[in-house]
């Protein structure tokens, strides 16, 4: 196996075992297989083979062995290789191998050989290092369970294995133990080596290129990975096989360490877990061997320590676990019992104390926040721990890589068992450690020292340790603190929270919220604030402890103080606490106070209890209190700190709490820093203006306050479906305002925070959180409009203005805050910070969690330009309009009037199109989906596509969003990434439709649909990301591009549609099937532009895709489980919410989607003269695909496929008869859908909720049991509940059954055209099959009948059901009976002769039914006219007079009845179109068959329907008609023409037709026509090019039927001889003109025709009538006559 192919395997064990990890998934087979196949590996992890001679002089040789092959070198891989070796101190050869190896994985990593080589070497190891502690993780979870049922998979034994532990010997165990701390150590002098190597080049001032610095960069960042998976796996591996030794060589590790970094970090776990491990009585290590460590732990003698305080915190850690051991002693334990218990603990204690004074605490609460840094800024907190840790070294915050979530676990899970350790076995220590602090506070008092005297602050760093260790770990904080009240921890608790200084309370309150994370926790600390008294009255208890009491008290107190002269007050809220010690004022009484206040807030978002409590409670207004402490006066962290609570308050908010809280908000703003102020004292307030530019000065105030409105303007949670409501009172403002509404805090937010403050932050960290919050709350705001309402007020019958929740939809519109958000958007100042949030560094994103303010502000920003797009021109064509008519003079513009679209703004930052396409490819499965929309609204946008100047140097008309993505290669390095997830993954497979690959997946081939369809023939980033070039308007392959190497998009989703399933194995999967149909339409799109069609069809071609297609290809049946439904299935259309139908749509589409590639493969091969390949396409066709190397297989045949015809859907599910929403229009709902009319359930919902609130308030309804029936305080029609007879649960159940309707109705519309659509391909493949394949005859002919047995029944049944359906049956059999060569043997007197007959008679019976069907339609009429009368034409010779056929086939066309013929004459004069010219030429075959059988009857029903005398009489206007008609209507007129004149020539072949000719006025029609009396060097004038020659043709065509009426009246009927005569007589020089033009004399101008026939029917003509002797007759008369005159 291949190195790469190996990293991509390592890739997938790592994956199947954290999803074991993670979520209990396991694939026990491929697991067990993977790992049985890697033992090896990881056996040999540990073991790198280094340089050495012999291998160098091997290398240098020339001749190397790899993989038992052998090969000679030339010079330059010999130096690479050594290059090579050098840079990972790795063994020459292998080395070789590994650089040979990267020769291939060059091209996929875009890297050269060297790197990639330096790439696939650390990766492997970080996977291998990876899988082997997941591995140890689940052997370790496996013993802890101890599952009694048999293990599917004993990772224990894997771990023995690589280990080398036996039954009766764990000494290679420990071995290897030692052998991964030398890892370590190796990994950090590796380290070493790298920071050398940069430096030296810095100091001998060499530039490196850029590959070596990312190399070096790569390599730094793989080994700290590395080192930290080594660290886990130290860690875990202590308790099973570690012992005594190991952990004195950790110990002289640890010693030696001097720098604190993430490396000595990774050490801490290791350390205290084998301490951990070591100290309890059971353990490995004896009471003398524990005391003789101690000596050596906190001995100060010896060997010095590199970092003091590490060794602090390792006595500590130490001390903490082996006192554990003298709590309960043993009696037994000789070491114990000589021992004097008293003055040991008193020396441990003396210990712990000593340690803690040289930085044991200021150690731990340092790697605590190293480790676990705020992702979010938080400066109250960061600044308690400033405070604390003092000048303790830190991780620089730009460390790279950050620790994996992993190892944070891990580390915070040893911190836990050191502090659950240390209050358990040194409640002493602890006591005194409070008492000093305490004392030494005394002290401070006594002394009255003025100013901030620093003392000791252990017990407040312990405290937040504890919250550090605890934070994010809810279920351990609840098993530990809060699930035993009679436990040490908390015991510990209730200990900690008497008699508190001021830091101290500060650091309690954070440990408490670190501890209150999650309900039931939560709940618990509300509890314990309560002081267990909170009775049911609501009173609060007195204590001295940390309560409610105290923390309402002094805000209470601070309240006065700020508001009032301090004097000694009468009486309070709570009665105040008097000891002497908390009355010191301290530095720490503002951190103090932010800390209650977060606290307080924190309880309100985790406790519905808390948050239930501080509400309601009888005695406390605690929002009052919040506000009457947001002064001037006061700190702006601290109003930060109470804005944060308030919003804490709004939490699950209902409208009475937030329209109190808007308006003591509005009242606090429009006062200026005072609440409740006596109108005598608001001179004294702060201006408005200065009041927003005080709370946008800093940055804690103004992101708590951003915070407070986004609360207040989240919908309401009944509001979040219908969206009608403003989350504000309406007259908000109204009196101190011009206008009501809030325009002043959105402008507050959108224009002075976002558009202006976050620009001016220089930290980075706490620029991102605040555009988060910023873009938080515009993205609520654009949310919660809902631009329907103004749809359905335009189209619908529902009085919108009386139902809604606002009193009126002007008002909604005017106030709702989206509006005002929406002017800020075309600000200048706000769309620059928009983009400027949009557009980040690739790398960072991807190197950023998920969860990190970078990417969820990254996030924001582009759903908001997504928002943006989607509601502008709601905004721009109603909203901006209706505000300037209404609030002109109140309303400040804020808008750039130059933007008349964000398009044009996006024109002057376009490079948020490549930055989208970056984040497309990154690990985040929401930024690349939102990226992808957006995206896809850019690329679709003209203005953007379309650009009518030159852009980056070249030509006019050049896409500006294609040349940005073109330039600097993005589009390709975009690609690239794109390719990787467009890969198909099995592991996906499982995970199913919530894989984060899925969805990417299935976002990226709808953007690339939506741009190729958008703009199907100009070049797109679609095109452009798929691996064509792009010009200004065409598409090429450039050489040596990523579409020449076969490694482009457009490859990757060629093989995905090939490879990807569609099925589970037993029924077509929904979400299997989205990725094979739109990769299918993707490609489809492609082939049949004229843009792209010649290279991806060639493309296709190369690859086999119709063969690959052809072999996937699987019949369905009744029995299909689609979803698990079946077709037939009652649910069907509703199950899953159309899943099942989904299923089938997807089948249809794809069967639609084979049938047209195969069909234009086809006929391509067949033009192109590629007899083999149309000879492969035939062989598949029919059931065997062939492959290049002569390989078979079967697949499923042409007519197998015809499977999706004999499915069969429901009727669409009918609603029983409504009461309250009949009448309701659903057609205002109906959208178009690709051509399709239907119905836009979302847009269904509203109207119904719409047409819900106007029953209620009616009082139709009684509503009592819903939520709104409560007051919004934004209506006052609003909670008022109303009597009426009828419950919501009936109109609940009415909307349910409407809503089913219309989905059914949805699904089953899109299953009936894609039906057809498959219809049309299969019947489009099968004619170009007949007509290109190159068949035998009597292959073609048993082609043909098989088809006719396949789709006859369909065809019957459509005339019924589907007249398209039946249109284009009926024009494949028209096909098929074409092709059908009626003189073959085939058709001769034997079983198979008869078989055929049988089956064309069939097709021709279907045909007349098809006719004389109630819906058939011209068109579908037209198709059976040519089947019959092909058919009638292609029996002709065989149904002789009497024959068995003609009487069949006349039989057949007598039964069919009357209205046959009705019909057929109906259509032959007045159809439409060629329908026309097919039912004449039907007719003519009919009159031919009666005359062969001597049947008169078809003369007699042209008697009765009078027929003949139409078409007669037609003849007169057929030069005027000719004349009138343009030029694309002459050809249909001439053809119509020669039809009913050839059907008059066949009625005048008999006697009685001549008879019906001739009595219908023929000769008088032909001379008022005047076809002969045209001057034939003229002809008829009409417009066709060839004029002369078509009106030589209508002459002939006359001259015919006179001619046949004539001879079939005969000699002896003198009337008709003599009116043949006259008309001779009359047109006697048109016959000359024709006779001299055919011989061409008279000098005339040759007519490209041959007049032979004319003159023929002209000698005819005169020959039966004796024209010439009748004329010599009458000549004679005449000279005689004028002798005797």
């Amino acid at each position: 196996m291949g190195d790469s192919d190996s990293l991509e395997g390592l890739h997938g064990l790592h994956q199947d075992l954290l999803a074991l990890a993670e979520s209990g998934v396991l694939v026990v087979d491929r697991l067990k297989d993977q790992l049985d196949r890697r033992i090896h590996e990881f056996k040999a992890l540990l073991d790198k083979p280094e340089k050495n001679a012999a291998s160098r002089n091997t290398l240098t040789s020339g001749r190397i062995t790899i993989d038992d092959e052998e090969y000679e070198i030339n010079d330059d891989f010999k130096q690479q290789t050594i290059q090579l070796a050098d840079s990972l101190n790795l063994d020459e050869l292998k080395s070789a191998a590994l650089f040979h190896a990267a020769q291939q994985g060059a091209q996929d990593f875009d890297r050269s050989p060297l790197m990639t080589a330096i790439l696939q070497f650390q990766n492997r190891r970080q996977f291998l290092l990876e899988c082997l502690r997941v591995i140890i993780r689940l052997s370790i979870r496996e013993s802890e369970e101890a599952i009694a049922q048999p293990k599917l998979i004993d990772f224990g034994d894997y771990i023995r294995d690589i280990v080398g532990a036996t039954d009766t010997s764990n000494a290679n165990a420990h071995a290897y133990w030692g052998k991964c701390l030398a890892s370590l150590n190796d990994m950090e002098l590796w380290l070493q080596q790298l920071a050398e190597r940069e430096q030296s080049a810095q100091v001998m001032g060499q530039i490196p290129s850029s590959e070596a610095v990312e190399t070096n960069d790569f390599q730094r960042k793989s080994l700290i990975k590395q080192h930290e998976s080594l660290s886990a796996i130290c860690t875990d591996l202590i308790k099973p096989y570690a012992n005594l030794e190991n952990f004195r060589s950790l110990l002289g590790k640890i010693k030696r360490l001097d720098k604190h970094d993430l490396v000595t970090i990774h050490y801490v776990p290791i350390l205290i877990c084998f301490i951990n491990y070591l100290n309890p009585d059971s353990g490995p290590c004896t009471t003398a061997e524990a005391r003789s460590l101690t000596k050596e732990i906190v001995s100060k003698d010896g060997e010095a320590w590199g970092l003091r305080n590490l060794q602090a915190a390792t006595i500590v850690w130490w001390l903490a676990e082996y006192s554990g051991r003298y709590i309960e002693a043993n009696a037994n334990d000789a070491a114990l019992r000589v021992a004097d218990p008293r003055a040991e603990a008193e020396e441990r204690s003396a210990q712990f104390m000593d340690a803690l004074k040289d930085g044991a605490f200021h150690f731990m609460l340092s790697i605590s926040q190293d480790i676990k840094p705020s992702k979010w800024y938080d400066p109250a907190k960061a600044g308690l721990v400033s405070h604390l840790i003092h000048e303790t070294p830190v991780l620089p915050s730009d460390t790279s890589p950050q620790p994996l979530e992993y190892f944070k676990t891990l580390l915070m899970e040893q911190m836990q068992s050191f502090v659950e350790a240390f209050v358990t076995n040194m409640p002493d220590t602890l006591r005194k450690l409070k008492a000093e602090e305490d004392e030494q506070r005394k002290l401070l008092h006594s002394r009255f020292q003025r100013g901030p005297v620093e003392y000791e602050l252990h017990l407040e760093r312990f405290l937040i340790i504890i919250g550090y260790a605890f934070d994010g770990f809810p279920e351990e904080a609840d098993q530990l603190f809060w699930s035993d009240p009679e436990g040490n921890l908390f015991g510990f608790l209730q200990w900690a929270a008497k008699r508190q200084p001021t830091p101290r309370i500060a650091a309690f309150c954070e440990m408490l919220k670190a501890l209150s994370n999650g309900p039931e926790c939560a709940d618990a600390a509300h509890k314990f604030l309560l002081d267990e008294g909170g009775s049911s009255s609501g009173k609060i208890r007195r204590t001295s402890s940390l309560s409610y009491t105290h923390i309402f008290n002094e805000l209470y107190e601070l309240g006065l103080n700020i508001h009032e002269p301090r004097k000694t007050t009468q009486g309070t809220l709570f009665p105040t606490a008097q000891n002497p010690v908390d009355q010191i004022v301290e530095p720490e009484s503002a951190m103090m106070l932010e800390s209650y206040l977060r606290l307080l807030g924190h309880l309100c978002r985790e406790s519905k209890e808390a948050r239930t409590w501080m509400i309601d409670h009888n005695n406390l207004d605690v929002k009052g209190l919040y506000l009457k402490l947001c002064v001037d006066k006061v700190e702006s962290r601290l109003r930060a700190s109470v804005f944060s609570a308030l919003a804490a308050l709004l939490t699950d908010k209902t409208p009475p709490i937030a329209t109190v809280m808007w308006s003591d908000l509005d009242k606090w703003t429009a006062s200026g820093f005072v609440v409740d102020a006596r109108q005598s004292n608001i001179a004294n307030a702060t201006s408005p203006q200065n009041l927003w530019e005080v709370l946008a000065s800093g940055y804690d105030e103004s992101y708590a306050l951003v915070e407070l409105l986004r609360a207040l303007v989240q919908p309401y949670a009944f509001d979040y479906e219908l969206r009608d409501s403003l989350p504000f009172p309406e007259t908000l403002g109204s009196t101190h305002r011009p206008q009501a509404g809030i325009d002043a805090y959105v402008d507050f937010v959108v224009g002075r925070v976002f558009g202006v403050k976050c620009g001016e932050l220089p930290d980075g960290l706490q620029r991102q959180v605040l555009r988060w919050n910023c873009l938080n709350f515009i993205s609520t705001s654009l949310d919660s409009f809902n631009d329907h309402l103004l749809i359905i007020a335009n189209k619908s019958n529902i009085a919108v203005d009386s139902v809604i929740h606002t009193s009126s939809l002007q008002r909604y519109v005017e106030l709702h805050p989206s509006t005002r958000v929406m002017d800020w958007l075309f600000n200048e100042k706000v769309l620059k910070e928009l983009f400027s949030t949009a557009i980040q560094n690739e790398s960072a994103v991807d190197d950023a969690p998920e969860d990190s303010p970078l990417v969820l502000s990254l996030i924001l920003s582009i759903k908001t330009m997504d928002r943006l797009l989607t509601l502008q021109p709601t905004y721009l064509d109603i909203v901006r309009p209706l505000l300037k008519l209404s609030s002109s003079q109140h309303r400040k513009s804020v808008s750039n009037p130059v933007l008349a679209s964000f398009e044009d703004a996006v024109l002057s930052s376009l490079d948020i199109v490549t930055r989208l396409g970056f984040y497309c490819g990154s690990g985040h499965t929401e930024l690349a989906v939102v990226s992808l929309r957006l995206l896809e609204k850019l690329a679709s946008s003209r203005k953007l596509v379309v650009s009518p100047t030159a852009g980056f140097g070249q030509r006019p008309s050049r896409s500006k969003v294609v040349g940005i993505m073109e330039k600097d290669n993005n589009a390709e390095r975009i690609s690239r990434s794109l390719v990787d997830v467009m890969k198909q993954d099995e592991r996906e497979l499982e995970t199913q439709s919530e894989a984060p690959g899925y969805i990417i997946k299935n976002h990226i081939l709808d953007f690339l649909n939506s741009c190729l369809v958008t703009v199907p023939n100009r070049p797109t980033i679609a095109h452009l990301l798929l691996g064509f070039s792009c010009g200004n308007n065409d598409v090429s392959i450039a050489p040596g591009s990523l579409w020449d190497n076969h490694v482009s998009l457009f490859h990757a989703i060629l093989h995905l549609t090939v490879e990807y399933p569609d099925t589970d194995g037993e029924q077509y999967v929904t979400w299997m099937s989205n990725i094979k149909r739109k990769c299918l339409e993707v490609l489809n799109k492609l082939w049949k532009s004229p843009l792209t069609s010649d290279l991806v069809m060639e493309e296709l071609r190369d690859f086999d895709f119709a063969f690959a297609e052809a072999t996937t290809l699987q019949t369905v049946d009744a029995n299909t489980l689609w979803d698990g439904e079946t077709i037939d299935s009652v649910d069907f259309l509703l199950a899953g919410l159309g899943s099942s139908a989904v299923a089938f749509q997807n089948f249809l589409r794809q069967r639609s989607l084979f049938c047209e590639y195969t069909a234009k493969e086809l006929r391509y091969n067949d033009r192109a003269g590629m007899p083999t390949q149309k000879a492969r396409i035939q062989s598949s066709l029919l059931g065997t695909t062939v492959f290049p190397g002569g390989d078979q297989q079967q697949n499923p045949t042409i007519f197998d496929i015809f499977d999706f015809m004999e499915l069969e859907v429901n009727d669409a599910y009918s609603p029983p008869p409504l009461i309250h929403l009949n009448g309701l229009d659903l057609d205002v709902c109906r959208k178009d859908e690709q051509g399709l009319e239907i119905y836009d359930l979302d847009l269904v919902g509203e109207l119904i909720g719409l047409r819900s609130n106007e029953l209620i308030q009616s009082g139709v309804i009684n509503n009592t049991s819903s939520d709104h029936a409560t007051s919004h305080g934004n209506d006052s029609r609003q909670g008022v509940t109303v009597s009426a007879p009828n419950s919501k649960q009936e109109l609940d159940a009415e909307i349910g059954d409407i809503l089913s309707c219309l989905l059914s109705n949805n699904e089953r519309a899109r299953i009936v055209r894609l039906q057809e659509e498959a219809l049309k391909a299969w019947a489009q493949l099968t004619t170009v099959t007949l007509q290109s394949c190159d068949f035998e005859p009597g292959v073609r002919i048993a082609f043909i009948l098989q088809t006719l047995q396949v789709m006859l029944p369909k065809l019957e049944k459509s005339y019924e059901d589907s007249s398209d359906a039946a249109v284009e049956l009926s024009g494949l059999a028209g096909a098929l009976i074409q092709s059908i060569d009626f003189d073959s043997t085939t058709f001769e007197k034997t079983q198979t002769g008869d078989f055929a007959n049988d089956r064309l008679s069939q097709l021709f019976r279907i045909a007349l039914v098809g006719v004389l069907g109630a819906g058939s339609t011209a068109e579908l009429r037209q198709a059976c006219y040519h089947i019959s009368y092909r058919y009638l034409r292609g029996t002709s010779k065989k149904s002789t007079k009497g024959s068995p056929l003609g009487r069949h086939s006349l039989s057949t066309v007598k039964h069919s009845g009357d209205r046959l013929i009705e019909i057929l004459c109906d259509d032959a004069y007045a159809g439409t179109g060629t329908c026309k010219v097919s039912a004449l030429l039907f007719l003519d075959a009919l009159v031919a068959m009666c005359m062969r059988e001597g049947s008169k009857y078809m003369m007699e029903a042209f008697v009765r329907l009078n027929f003949v005398s139409v078409l007669v009489d037609h003849i007169k206007h057929i030069p005027t008609e000719l004349k009138a008609a343009t030029a694309q209507e002459v050809p249909v007129f001439l053809s119509y023409y020669d039809a009913s004149l050839a059907l008059l020539v066949r009625i005048s072949q008999t006697k009685l037709g001549a008879a019906q000719v001739l009595n219908a006025g023929l000769f008088q029609s032909i001379q008022e026509s005047q076809i002969f009396s045209a001057d034939p060097d003229i002809g008829l004038e009409f417009e066709n090019p060839n004029a002369l020659k078509k009106y030589f043709d209508l002459m002939l065509s006359v001259l015919r039927i006179i001619d046949a009426a004539v001879l079939s009246r005969g000699p002896q009927n003198d009337q008709t001889l003599f009116q043949a005569r006259e008309f001779l007589r009359e047109n006697r020089n048109s016959m000359v003109a024709v006779f001299k033009r055919n011989v061409k004399v008279g000098g005339l101008q040759d007519v490209d025709t041959d007049l032979s026939d004319l003159v023929d029917c002209f000698t005819v003509l005169v020959s039966a009538t004796g024209f010439l002797e009748y004329e010599n007759k009458a000549t004679s008369q005449r000279a005689t006559r004028n002798m005797f005159s």
